[in-house]
């Protein structure tokens, strides 16, 4: 590891004990390229709904370990008894002292100057090439200001020297377990299994995890096991109260109020309990709840910076920008080092500076950034509107807020802003009555279908509403997914052969256990897997029992429950049960493709090796026989695709269309397929279906000037004025586009609708930019009867 990079980024994220935004600002701004983090260590393409609940890597407040010198246990029990002036004091007089540089270190770390804690690290690992404690410590301090790099570099380093090391070998493991990075509980356990039983970090780390993926039997034994231990060793107990509280949360007890009692006892300035409470609470997606919390966490121990960030990524997530702002600058002041703190107070300079568009009936707010707020705004609030009445009425349910829409043109900011960090493959998320997302220009044209992503994080908004977010995140999911494939933009049972490979070789989780999937994943892609399991067994509800079964599924979780309880009581069936007649029909509705996958894969990689050598005639016998195996596969490079450029090649333009055409009603929305398709209707004398897929594409690609420019066209030869205006409006916003065109169609759309005056003015407008422009000087002689100059 390179240890004078390292070095460098304490000195150059310097604290700071500015408060007022331009300096906070400035500060962080220079501390810029050491906060940021190179990757989080996870991929997916879809929205990961587990990354913005999970625990940011903590300080580790607690050394378990031993070999402690007792020097520092002395100051150690001051602090943890929440008398700080007594540990502060302790602590500054071991600094002073001449001993070595190991407890010097840990004493510097103490009292938060961590540039010399480094230095002193530095000088005790140079000191004895074979220690393991101060490369242990050392790393644990990266932890303690987010360089999570070179505290990984430095437990490696340690184990290198000793591979059995105990607390090396759990310094790692609580690396893994915070960033979702790696099989932690496979370390952890073959720890205690192989003598660890007394090691008691050991045991809390088990037991925070368990409890993350809702294990509570095997939580509430690790707890049990822990404080014990706690008690025998004369180590604090803190840890464990609060995972026990927590413990108490997530089986009923809302309050928890027991061990929050003993905590506070213990230590009457101590955070952490509510912290983690709060954790928890965002885990379930109750936002609100783990607000509460998080204010008393940063009430009793107001220098809890990690608590301070989660308020202010918390009070975000409920539309609250100007508490958020204050409770971030608050956390930046006492940890300059986090980058979730810093890139998300940037994104909340950003912020400030969209546009807020607001709409009635249903209350809608929506924030656009203000280059593309012209543009996008019709769109949006079509969308929201169609979704909330079709949600509306489907659910019996009205939302009870106005809904938030954020849009963010950096896919950058939008990941910020859902979780804190950038280069995280999410499209959207929704918390509660507040959606925020990608916009189509963050991305390449093509790569998502924006319209469906919104529609399916409206549907969350419901989902999350009716059951005052107790809802799982597989069914909330599952209805997001099966609501796009059925009543969204883009109709269509659009599943991934990948998902139904899962199960055909018997991997689908059983729906008891299905959260698991999108929590703590076992293979790479299993939460978009995840994803499709969940669309697939809400189709399922709606075609075995009928759509109102599905609501009254969802309809369960208005009350505490679980998926099992939920499962039995809406279809009197135990959940093993659920699961075997989901795959019996499974089985039915995919009968070809699963009965032999090779055999359609075979025939795709056919189809499309023909078409790479453009021998279209030997594309379209394969293609034909994919569509036949799996005809609702729709996604890229689908073989409808295929078939229809082949047919056009052999010059059979109705069976092209044709193709073309199943391909849109099964969901397929490729915007240069749907390109060619309104063409080919156009030409086939079909000018309302070509309208209609026209003005699909608005859902697909926004931003395409020429797109609006022949809808305007479209809808004014129609004698739809109306429509014509919003895509002229369009057309102004873009302003790539020709503005003296864009303003005369606006004029003449005006004009159709009676608002001659405001006709008047776009038409010099026009003018003004292109003074012999034909059409305007006509229409303006029309209006107003005089020719112009």
């Amino acid at each position: 590891m390179n240890r004078s990079r390292a070095d460098k980024r304490f000195a150059t994220a310097e604290p700071t004990t500015a408060t007022t935004p331009e300096v906070v600002r400035s500060a962080r701004d220079r501390a810029a390229n050491a906060l940021r983090p190179r990757g989080c260590g996870i991929s997916a393409t879809l929205a990961l709904a587990f990354l913005f609940t999970a625990r940011a890597v903590l300080a580790q407040e607690f050394d378990y370990d031993p070999a402690r010198p007792a020097a520092l246990r002395t100051c150690d029990d001051q602090r943890n008894r929440g008398r700080a002036s007594d540990a502060r004091a302790c602590y500054e007089r071991l600094l002073s002292s001449s001993t070595g540089n190991e407890i010097q270190a840990e004493a510097a770390w103490a009292v938060g100057d961590v540039r010399r804690a480094n230095d002193l690290f530095r000088a005790a690992v140079e000191a004895d090439d074979k220690a393991v404690r101060p490369r242990v410590r050392w790393g644990r301090l990266y932890l303690d200001t987010h360089q999570y790099g070179d505290a990984s570099g430095l437990f490696r380093e340690a184990l290198e020297i000793n591979a059995e090391d105990v607390y090396a070998r759990l310094a790692v493991a609580r690396l893994m377990s915070d960033t979702f990075d790696g099989d932690a509980r496979k370390i952890v356990t073959q720890l205690i299994d192989k003598g660890g039983d007394k090691v008691l970090e050991a045991h809390l780390l088990s037991a925070r995890m368990d409890l993350d993926d809702g294990h509570y039997g095997a939580a509430e034994r690790s707890l049990q096991r822990a404080t014990n231990l706690a008690d025998e060793q004369k180590q604090p107990p803190l840890e464990a109260y609060e995972l026990l509280a927590a413990f108490d949360l997530l089986r009923g007890d809302t309050k928890a109020k027991h061990w929050i009692d003993k905590s506070l006892a213990y230590n009457a300035h101590y955070g952490g309990v509510y912290e983690t409470l709060a954790h928890y609470e965002v885990m379930r997606r109750r936002y609100a709840e783990a607000n509460e919390w998080l204010k008393r966490a940063v009430e009793v121990q107001p220098e809890r910076w990690s608590a301070q960030a989660e308020l202010g990524v918390n009070l975000l997530r409920l539309g609250d920008i100007e508490g958020s702002q204050a409770a971030l600058q608050r956390a930046y002041s006492g940890d300059p080092f986090s980058a979730t703190t810093v890139n998300t107070l940037r994104v909340l300079d950003k912020l400030q500076d969209f546009a807020v568009e607001r709409a009635t009936s249903p209350d809608l707010v929506m924030r656009l950034d203000r280059k593309e707020a012209g543009t996008m705004r019709p769109y949006v609030e079509q969308v929201a509107r169609d979704s909330i009445a079709t949600f509306s009425r489907r659910y019996a349910f009205t939302p009870k807020q106005p809904v938030n829409i954020e849009i963010y043109p950096n896919h950058d900011d939008f990941a910020v802003r859902t979780a804190g960090l950038p280069g995280i493959g999410l499209l959207g998320v929704t918390f509660g009555y507040l959606v925020a997302m990608d916009s189509p220009s963050g991305r390449s044209t093509g790569d998502f279908h924006w319209g469906s992503t919104l529609w399916h994080e409206m549907a969350h908004v419901f989902t999350l509403s009716i059951t005052d977010h107790r809802v799982p995140r597989w069914l909330s999911e599952g209805i997001s997914v099966f609501e796009e494939w059925r009543t969204g933009p883009t109709p269509g049972i659009a599943v991934s052969p990948r998902a139904l490979d899962v199960f055909h070789d018997g991997k689908f989780l059983p729906v008891a256990t299905l959260d698991e999937g999108f929590i703590r994943p076992d293979y790479e892609d299993q939460v978009q897997v995840s994803y499709m399991q969940s669309g697939l067994i809400c189709y399922f509800i709606e075609q075995r029992w009928g759509f109102d079964k599905l609501v009254a599924l969802l309809r369960q979780f208005t009350k505490d429950t679980t998926t099992a309880a939920a499962v039995e009581a809406t279809f009197k069936m135990s959940p093993p049960d659920f699961d075997k007649e989901l795959a019996r029909f499974l089985n039915e509705r995919f009968a070809k493709y699963l009965a032999d996958p090779k055999v359609w894969q075979e025939a795709m990689k056919a189809a499309h090796q023909a078409a790479g050598d453009s021998k279209w005639p030997d594309v379209i016998e394969p293609a034909r026989r994919a569509v036949d195996i799996f005809p609702d596969y729709t996604l890229g490079g689908s073989p409808w695709l295929l078939l229809a450029r082949a047919y056009d090649e052999a010059g059979k333009r109705s069976d092209a269309l044709g193709a073309l055409q199943r391909y849109r009603e099964l969901g397929g929305w490729d915007p240069d397929a749907l390109r060619k398709l309104a063409t080919w209707l156009d030409e086939a004398k079909q000018p309302q279906k070509s309208l209609e897929v026209l003005n699909a594409l608005t859902l697909v690609a926004p931003l395409d000037a020429s797109l609006h420019a022949q809808l305007g066209e479209r809808y004014n030869a129609d004698g739809k004025a109306a429509d014509s205006l919003r895509e002229y409006k369009v057309l102004l916003a873009l302003e790539a586009y020709d503005s003296a065109a864009a303003n005369f169609g606006i004029a003449r759309a005006l004009n159709s609708l009676g608002d001659r005056a405001q006709s008047r003015r776009h038409l010099l407008e026009a003018l003004e930019t292109a003074p012999h422009y034909r059409p305007a000087q006509d229409l303006l002689l029309e209006i107003t009867g005089k020719p112009t100059q």
